[in-house]
């Protein structure tokens, strides 16, 4: 029996499983999590994000299906929306919570090329 070496991405992955059944009940699907993506990558950028501009998305589907997991987001404590300057509309923002999941998926990620060095 031939024994490959296991890739660091794979590595990657069983972390991230890890990480997930630690905590079963706060699992994204992957639109929550592409949306998530976007939203810290904003805040990261210093960009402001609105609600439209992320029910607009239509590669992750409708404006429905967005609105619905970006309430989903909230509820599960990763997101807040605030009123904009203008006041009609919403800016969304990652909460600690959220920071913490990229934080701790950074750790898997260097975790994993540590392991495969």
């Amino acid at each position: 029996m031939s024994t490959t070496k296991t890739s660091s991405y794979i590595k990657f992955l069983n972390l991230i499983d890890a990480i997930d059944r630690i905590n079963p009940g706060k699992k994204l699907d992957c639109i929550e999590e592409s949306l998530l993506d976007k939203i810290v990558a904003c805040a990261h950028a210093k960009q402001a994000i609105l609600v439209g501009d992320l029910i607009s998305i239509t590669d992750l589907g409708s404006q429905a299906t967005l609105h619905g997991r970006l309430k989903n987001l909230s509820a599960l404590g990763y997101i807040k929306m605030a009123a904009n300057v203008d006041g009609r509309k919403k800016e969304v923002l990652p909460t600690k919570m959220a920071l913490k999941r990229y934080e701790e998926i950074s750790k898997c990620l260097e975790k994993a090329v540590k392991a495969s060095s």
